[in-house]
């Protein structure tokens, strides 16, 4: 193995991280090491390599182009993500969440370029230069990890497991697994002795969190806006129903150590990695917990909540659609009489989900079933009229809040909408397109913690907005915990 170099990443500081083994950097990249042919997390605990064999790069994709293989004491494959791929508007950010969701594996790079308005050859000229490996490249890591979740938790056969990865042969599954792991996918099933389901379609992941990960918060928050039908929680388990590309699916979350314990049933297997995609979304869990301390815990207002709460999350979405609907039917009033609302709109349109042993669940209503329905809500007409007007732009995609969206132009669109207010908007970028600075102007919640703070009136609640960029959408996160 030779040295590659990744010039976006400083090497200096890249070392230190991995000197001191700090864990709060995987993710952010791997350590390729030349004298073993591994790359590693940040974190791994075994001795440090000598500089001169040592690279750093961005994606665990770009060590496997380069020829590396997976360390089988780290796991950097089960490392939580980069937090930059959630948010980044550019090309580069909106195709590596999209691949994560496996629209490369649907449609093929032609259809990835065109979601998001390059050629081919441009997309791969960007993600090469700047991630060190083509979109095919990222796709074939992804499926590397999907098909490693499905070889140690299910008992299913291999040639059905290479299938739903998204693999074209079980021989290009084979080879891949070989690769990346350094042993045949049957090594791999022997070596894991975790919980293991025969049932089909059900299995039982573990979803690392960057630490610290305040999971009973992010769950309870949730819950307390669980709609009747489409959500569940107990208080301590939330669950929910998710509507895939290929069918339907349970899933049900509870904490675990250092991330989520993930049960979940699914319509067909080819939705794994999409449905673990929009569950560590859901769940916030590649937040940068390290840069929100950074910015917020020295901050008189939002420090203290911080330091009670460590890791809080900014709860997301499984389908910006459907949270941004909800947002709307929850302007200027109580989140139980929003949940009651949401609720209706799901019991009259609603799809009901055909899951083996699953019953009474339903799917929230899809846009164009939102603007025939919400006629029969008991609601002012004016905030029907909000609701029918952002229901035929996403039906129409007009207004697009998926993986591949461009956040900028969405929340100008949003902008555009009468009767959608900046409160909306500032919701919808904090839960849909997860943008850590986005703000809910004039929120009631952050009001009233402000007020019980001694701090009162606007221009104060804009000059403390102010100080809490980049991470705005964290600090309300906290002070609405403190409210609750």
């Amino acid at each position: 193995m030779t040295n590659v170099i990744d010039r976006t990443l400083d090497f200096e500081r890249c070392y230190r991280v991995l000197s001191a083994r700090d864990a709060r950097f995987d993710g952010w990249f791997v350590v390729a090491v030349s004298s073993t042919g591994i790359y590693c997390r940040p974190s791994c605990p075994a001795i440090v390599p000598k500089r001169r064999n040592v690279s750093f790069l961005r994606t665990a994709a770009a060590a496997q182009r380069a020829g590396y293989r997976a360390c089988k004491r780290c796991r950097p494959d089960a490392s939580p993500g980069s937090p930059e791929w959630n948010h980044r508007a550019d090309v580069v950010g909106r195709a590596m969440r999209m691949i994560a969701d496996g629209v490369l594996d649907r449609e093929g790079v032609d259809g990835l370029a065109r979601r998001v308005g390059y050629s081919r050859r441009q997309l791969q000229r960007q993600l090469v230069a700047e991630l060190g490996a083509g979109p095919l490249a990222i796709a074939r890591a992804h499926r590397a990890q999907t098909a490693r979740h499905l070889i140690e938790s299910t008992a299913l056969p291999l040639g059905q497991i290479a299938f739903a990865a998204g693999f074209g042969s079980t021989r290009q599954f084979n080879d891949t697994v070989r690769e990346v792991f350094a042993c045949t996918p049957s090594e791999l099933r022997s070596r894991h002795r975790g919980e293991r389901s025969s049932t089909p379609g059900e299995l039982t992941l573990h979803l690392p969190a960057r630490m610290p990960f305040a999971g009973d918060e992010l769950l309870a928050f949730l819950g307390r806006r669980a709609v009747p039908g489409v959500e569940r929680y107990d208080g301590n388990t939330y669950e929910r129903a998710l509507r895939l590309p290929h069918g339907s699916a349970i899933v049900r979350l509870s904490t675990a150590a250092k991330g989520l314990r993930c049960r979940m049933k699914l319509e067909d297997l080819r939705d794994l990695g999409p449905a673990l995609q929009r569950c560590r979304r859901l769940a916030d869990l590649d937040a940068d917990t390290a840069g929100v301390a950074e910015v917020l815990g020295d901050d008189p207002v939002v420090g203290p909540a911080l330091a009670r709460r460590p890791g809080l999350r900014v709860a997301g979405a499984v389908d910006g659609a459907e949270l941004a609907v909800r947002a709307v039917l929850g302007q200027q009033i109580t989140v139980s009489a929003a949940r009651t609302l949401a609720g209706r709109l799901a019991a009259t349109a609603g799809e009901r989900v055909t899951l083996n042993g699953e019953r009474d669940w339903l799917h929230f209503p899809a846009p164009a079933a939102v603007v025939d329905a919400v006629e029969h809500l008991g609601m002012p007409a004016q905030r029907k009229q909000t609701i029918r007007r952002l229901a035929e732009s996403l039906a129409s995609e007009t207004l697009t809040l998926d993986e591949g969206c461009d956040p900028r132009a969405a929340v100008q669109t949003l902008d555009a909408i009468a009767g959608i207010g900046p409160w909306t908007t500032g919701y919808i970028g904090m839960r849909a397109l997860a943008d850590p600075d986005a703000y809910p102007v004039r929120d009631a919640g952050v009001r009233h913690a402000l007020k019980r703070a001694g701090i009162a009136g606007r221009h104060d609640e804009a000059a403390l907005a102010e100080r809490w960029r980049p991470w705005r959408a964290y600090a309300v996160a906290h002070l609405w915990a403190d409210t609750n």
